[in-house]
């Protein structure tokens, strides 16, 4: 048996375009990507607190320290500029491996900056406001 866990996720990044006509996905910042342990063309499941919508997309790598974080396509329609977004991957682990596992969460600030950045299970980080 296979256990399907939470692998990474960027958490809070605000939506900064949305594009209905751009072939495409999800375009964000390298610097998210690389701080979430993402790669391009990464599936990854999106979650938009100010609607509720969940779809799943693929990673555009956007340009380093542009704060982009683009809707592409039909997913354009399930948020608005500004809207408060989650980025998750999973990965497909043996059980005993995903005992240990500790996902790698990243906070964005509003700029869509790494705000910080933590393992979960690993001592709780305090709440932040951002």
């Amino acid at each position: 048996m296979r256990l399907f866990l939470l692998k990474s996720k960027i958490h809070r990044a605000t939506v900064t375009h949305a594009d209905l006509y751009y072939e495409g996905s999800i375009t964000l910042d390298m610097n998210l990507v690389d701080a979430a342990d993402m790669i391009p063309n990464e599936k990854v499941q999106v979650v938009n607190n100010n609607n509720g919508a969940r779809f799943e997309t693929y990673i555009i790598a956007g340009e380093r320290g542009s704060g982009v974080v683009q809707l592409n396509g039909a997913c354009a329609r399930l948020a608005a500029v500004g809207d408060e977004i989650i980025i998750m991957t999973y990965a497909d682990m043996e059980p005993d491996e995903a005992k240990t596992y500790q996902p790698l969460v990243v906070i964005a600030d509003k700029e869509n900056r790494v705000a910080k950045q933590y393992r979960l299970g690993e001592n709780k980080p305090e709440l932040l406001h951002i």
